[in-house]
């Protein structure tokens, strides 16, 4: 594996285009930066949707005596 460091030229705020993964094409805003990984999280990419079940609307608290 490649543990090579490079010099991240981005900072924070600048708009950049995502040119791999699923999220191809689309532009954001950097948010921050991974020196480390050599990578940089970008506003509104690889969001994931989790399920969550639907609610009671008045949901019961205690015993209902």
């Amino acid at each position: 594996m490649d543990n090579q460091q490079f010099k991240i030229r981005l900072k924070k705020g600048d708009t950049v285009i995502v040119t791999t993964g699923k999220d191809k094409g689309k532009t954001g805003k950097v948010v921050m930066t991974h020196p480390s990984e050599n990578k940089v999280t970008v506003e509104g990419v690889n969001i994931i949707k989790r399920h969550v079940s639907p609610t009671a609307p008045t949901p019961k608290v205690g015993s209902s005596r």
